[in-house]
């Protein structure tokens, strides 16, 4: 049987050919955090349904590296696939992770072409004469309420009537739901990477301002401090904290100062790493061509002092592996300069 988890790939940082997987910090986050097969198995065993659970070998699970997500809809849709013995057999759990707040009456439609497009796959190249089971799985972030149908059944027009020897004809399928905007602190369970994740999609894009979002800060680490290998929660905190300051609303260079402080303070293993955000937010190239401009009143100055100032932002933070959209929000460089920086620095 298969898992599995929609994610969009990031294949490289500043390429042309991948702006769109760059762009969109919840994927990046997702598969970043579900990709490790550890993290994916305690959530399973946390939110599975028990008569699945049962049957299931999580041993035997493995991250595929297909994804099934055209380009039209990657702005709306994450995926990740795995495999897995279930019930004896191999098959896939399919995970398709919803990061537009809006809802689509056509999702069920879309899963099932991703789920088509899996089994034509494994037919072909592994030679199958019966297809593996899938159960698909919808991680769902947005604010609307979910209430669409679970059921491919449920969206063909009477076919809860038919009777049996019509109903035979039509195809139907359920897909599990986890709308995690709506979970409660106690309803968020697992491995301490699951409850980070699922507490920053659902916080950091709500948090109205600083002091709500050093909350959220503060809750992450407390997590994180549960990992066992220092390395690991050190490495997912800068995941974390690439994510908040891509993803969180309106955040100032006072509010990042706030930020830092906090770290220092709570995790200072990751102090350095944050203040390096600092240090980006607030390039000293930039603030002396400001300060200088202004004092001086050179207008040519202040424009090359600014300049030079971002386009050093820029090699930093493409040294530091933050995305193009980050990149673009903190120093007002479009997509096509950054580019041209970075293939500058290629040289």
């Amino acid at each position: 049987m298969t898992f599995a988890i929609t994610v969009k790939e990031d294949v490289s940082r500043y390429s042309r050919t991948t702006h769109k997987k760059i762009e969109n910090p919840h994927d990046k986050f997702f598969k970043e955090t579900f990709s490790h097969v550890e993290v994916t198995k305690s959530f399973l065993h946390h939110y599975l349904p028990s008569d699945v659970l049962e049957i299931l070998n999580a041993d035997t699970l493995k991250l595929e590296k297909d994804s099934f997500i055209n380009e039209e809809l990657e702005e709306r849709f994450s995926d990740l696939l795995f495999s897995a013995h279930i019930d004896g057999r191999k098959g896939y759990i399919y995970f398709l992770f919803e990061h537009k707040s809006y809802l689509d009456k056509t999702l069920v439609f879309q899963l099932l072409i991703y789920m088509a497009e899996i089994w034509n796959e494994k037919m072909k190249k592994e030679k199958m004469d019966q297809v593996p089971l899938i159960i698909p799985l919808v991680i769902y972030h947005g604010f609307n309420r979910w209430n669409r149908e679970h059921t491919l059944g449920g969206m063909i027009s009477g076919y809860r009537d038919f009777s049996p020897g019509i109903r035979k004809f039509a195809p139907d399928y359920a897909y599990l739901v986890y709308h995690i905007t709506n979970y409660t602190d106690e309803e968020i369970k697992g491995e301490a990477r699951v409850r980070i994740l699922f507490t920053l999609f659902r916080d950091v894009q709500n948090a109205k301002n600083i002091k709500e979002l050093l909350e959220i800060i503060d809750k992450a680490i407390t997590y994180l401090r549960e990992l066992d290998n220092k390395q690991t929660g050190i490495e997912y905190f800068e995941t974390c904290m690439r994510y908040i300051f891509s993803a969180a609303k309106n955040v100032t260079r006072e509010d990042t100062n706030e930020i830092v402080k906090k770290v220092e303070k709570t995790y200072p293993e990751g102090s350095e790493f944050v203040m390096t955000l600092a240090d980006i937010l607030r390039e000293e190239g930039e603030e002396r061509g400001i300060r200088k401009g202004e004092k001086r009143g050179i207008r040519k100055g202040e424009k090359r002092g600014i300049r030079k100032g971002k386009e050093l932002v820029v090699k930093n933070a493409i040294k530091e592996g933050m995305e193009l959209r980050l990149i673009e929000k903190l120093t007002g460089l479009s997509r096509q300069e950054i580019e041209n920086i970075a293939e500058e620095m290629e040289k």
